[in-house]
Order: structure tokens, then sequence, then C-alpha cells
């Protein structure tokens, strides 16, 4: 507890406010000034107080005027002053009339799941600090001047050249680094090009996705379209007068199946037929596990394709970078929107990821990752077959969630199950759109990337303990 408020007291004492008033000349009022702060607790035991001619030049005084009111409170026990620790407040001078001090107990801890299997989130204690704090040095010691200033809109060009040449060896993109325009995330993607109208609705989405994404675009006044949903993807053939479409081509997120190679044709048929737009959020394109990635469809038209991905996946949602990759037509328009500074990514954390790419650093750490989650879902696959052998895991092996496929009628119990034993996972019925059709399977969405190395097996025993029967 003492070395707590001395690390508090080195930090305050070096600026200390001080009025001086009241008859007796200076040297008396520094003195009352110096009590009263000391009974009334501004200046707590253990503060280190600023040297005699640090705090006369603050106030105005001589030196020796200072130098004097010190020895005086030392002597009557106010002070302590030591060769080389400088003048502190005396640990027994307590403020006058308080109680003694007790050590403070820490606030009441808010209970969080023990086990967390929510989808969406990578494992934060795999983060490359090591390699990323490198990067990061070499960035900033290497950026230009002119990087700490008002910049582009569009992101700074060293990411968006790292971004092209990688998009291209990785996913199959086809662009250059003046189509490229850097975001904060899909989220904000979809904010700049719906709140910022360069695009407008209606908008067909695939019938189960993210909420928070139709959210979005319900705010800026665009109307969703369900698209339904089979083992080969969306239906793309129920496409109509839609201006966009908003799919998740290489792991349809939550249900986890690919779209089928003809789709991916016949939904760049539509777009060029109707004037229309595909938006592939390629959330997390770079994690198949049981054979080479998916390219992205962008691939298949650059002019009808929004391509967008991010490194909340691959490194960490707390990174906030993300890119989109744009049609010619819409980069103006884009940049335009994106606008106020405010909006804009870190510059030296794209420098810092821009270097990361460059460097093979990016290539090996979600190789590194792809083994780690490939042996994470092996491992789940392998407990229930274990454990429960009538529950199927479904989709394709990939990304950092699977959908359990549940008995019918048996979702919200288990659910509320899982909550009650303290497992945070969510249910498949929480990411339909409520105007979807046709069947509602039962299942469970499981984040096996989230928990850390030491808690995954535990978390997947809980998980096996709250699984309804066959």
């Amino acid at each position: 507890m003492v070395d707590s408020w001395v690390n508090s007291a080195e930090r305050i004492g070096a600026d200390l406010h001080l009025e001086l008033s009241g008859g007796g000349g200076r040297r008396a009022a520094l003195i009352r000034a110096l009590r009263d702060a000391v009974r009334g607790g501004r200046l707590p035991p253990g503060t280190r107080l600023p040297p005699y001619r640090s705090l006369a030049a603050d106030l105005g005084v001589a030196r020796n005027t200072v130098a004097d009111a010190y020895a005086e409170l030392v002597a009557e026990g106010w002070l302590t002053a030591r060769q080389g620790s400088g003048t502190r407040v005396a640990e027994r001078a307590e403020p006058l009339g308080a109680p003694a001090r007790v050590p403070r107990k820490a606030p009441p801890r808010a209970r969080g799941p023990w086990h967390d299997l929510r989808q969406g989130t990578p494992d934060a204690s795999a983060f490359p600090r090591a390699a990323w704090a490198a990067s990061y040095r070499r960035a900033l010691t290497q950026a230009p001047n002119e990087a700490f200033g008002p910049g582009d809109p569009a992101g700074r060009s060293e990411l968006r050249e790292a971004l092209t040449e990688y998009l291209a060896r990785a996913r199959g993109v086809r662009t250059e680094p003046s189509r490229i325009v850097i975001c904060s995330g899909f989220a904000h993607a979809l904010r700049l090009l719906f709140h910022g109208r360069v695009l407008r609705g209606p908008v067909a989405v695939e019938s189960y996705g993210l909420g928070f994404h139709r959210e979005l675009l319900t705010a800026a006044s665009v109307r969703t379209v369900p698209l339904p949903l089979d083992e080969d993807g969306a239906r793309v053939d129920g496409l109509g007068r839609e201006r966009a479409v908003l799919l998740t081509p290489a792991h349809q997120f939550p249900t986890g199946g690919p779209l089928h190679p003809v789709r991916r044709a016949a939904v760049v048929d539509w777009a060029r037929a109707r004037g229309g737009l595909i938006l592939e959020d390629d959330y997390d394109g770079e994690f198949r596990y049981d054979r080479k990635p998916v390219g992205a469809v962008q691939g298949l038209d650059p002019e009808r394709v929004v391509h967008i991905g991010s490194v909340s996946k691959s490194l960490s949602p707390a990174l906030r970078l993300g890119w989109m990759v744009l049609p010619e037509r819409y980069v103006d328009a884009v940049r335009e929107a994106k606008g106020e500074r405010e909006a804009w990514a870190s510059v030296p954390e794209q420098l810092a990821l821009a270097d990361f790419v460059v460097r093979g650093a990016y290539d090996r750490h979600v190789r590194r990752m792809r083994q780690r989650y490939r042996a994470r879902r092996d491992r789940l696959v392998a407990a229930l077959a274990t454990h429960a052998p009538h529950i199927e895991v479904t989709g394709i092996s990939a990304g950092l969630h699977a959908v359990l496929r549940l008995p019918p009628g048996t979702e919200r119990s288990a659910v509320k199950a899982a909550a009650w034993r303290g497992v945070a996972l969510d249910g498949l019925a929480e990411f339909r759109h409520p105007e979807a059709t046709g069947e509602a399977p039962d299942g469970l969405v499981v984040g096996y990337a989230t928990p850390p190395e030491h808690a995954y097996g535990a978390a997947l025993e809980a998980l096996c303990g709250v699984l309804p029967p066959r």
C-alpha cells in the first residue's frame, strides 16, 4: 500500500498548487499552506515535494524562503528529509481528525462467463506482440515527417501498396493501391458506403448474418431483403430489383458453408445485367483447414464487387484496421464520405501493419494461427464424438467458429443451460433475419478460437455438459 502512495506521489510532487495568504510574511504563509495541504489530505503521506529551486520559481519567492519553510516543517514532524530521497510528507502525518487510513477494498468484480465460447474473436493471448512491436518501432523510425500531419483519407500509401500485393497473392483480389481505402473494419465500411450516401438500398442479405450489420443499414434508411440459404450458400437466384447484395462467400456467417462456384458466377452475372453491386465480406477468408482457401469473388469482376476485409479475426479487433477494395467509379465518393480526419484509422498502426505485411510476419502469423485453430476445431469435433455423438458439426472446416446442429426444439433451453453454467455462446436463432422464411434449424454457434490455450479443454468439457441429450 505504501508503494502505491509513493508512486502516485512521485508523479504529482513535481507540480504543487499552493495559495500563499494571511499575515506574517511569505515564509509564514508558505508554512501554513503546506500544513493545510497535509491536514486536508491533498498531500498524502510519502508525497515527494518539489526541490527548493523549483517551488521557489513557481511561487515567485526566494529559494531560502522555501528552504526555511521545509526545515521548520521537518523539525515539527510534518516532513522528512533524507539525502538522495528529497523532502517528503512524513508517513505519520495524517489529515487532521481523519480516521486511520485502511487499505481500500477492490471494487466488486462483475461476474463474467467462466468459459467464453462466443464467436468472432481470435485468441487474444496469441497476438504476436514481439513481431508487432518490432514492426511498430521500424514504422515510427522510418516514417517521413509528413506522416504525422494531415494525410490522405484513403489511408497511407505504404499500407495500400502492401495490401495490393498481399490480397492478390493470398485472396486472388485484382486491384491497385489507388482503389483501396483504409477503414476501421467492416462496420465502418458499411457506414461510409450507406450513411455517406455512396450507395442506396434496398440491399439483399443472407437470411443468417450479424444483426448489427442489418441495424447499421436500417439506420441509414436501407431496407434489407433476406436471401434463403442452403448447403451451397445463398440462393442468389432470388435476387431481383435490389441495388446491392451483401455476401460472406468464402465462409457463410454463421452457418459455415461456402458459396458454390455456380452461384458465384450467377451473382456476378446478376450484377452485370442489373447494374448491381456485390459487397463481399471476407471476414475470415484466410482460415480454411481442409483445403486451400477459396479466392475472393472480387477476382471475377473487380468493377462489380466491393471487397471488404480487416485484421479483426487474423490479428485483433483492438487494432481497428480494415480495407475496402473498390470499383473505380466509387473511389472518389468513398474518399469524400470518409473526409473528416476523426474517422481515420491510426497512421502509426497503418504503417506498422504495412511493415508487418511486407516483411512476411503477417503470413507467418496467419499460418501459425491456422494450425492452432484447425487443432481446436478437431478437438471440438472429437469431444462431441465422444460425449455427444448425436450432435453434428455443420459447415466446412474453416474460420473461428462452428455451428452445432441440435435436436428440434432444444436451442433455447441449451442456451439457458449454458448461461446458467457460465458458458458464453450464441444460439443460431439470434442471427436469423426477422423476415426470413423457410426452415429455422436449432443450433449453437460456438467460437473455438476465443479461449486462451490453457482454458480450452475445460471450455469443451463445460460445453458438452450443457448439450441436450439424444
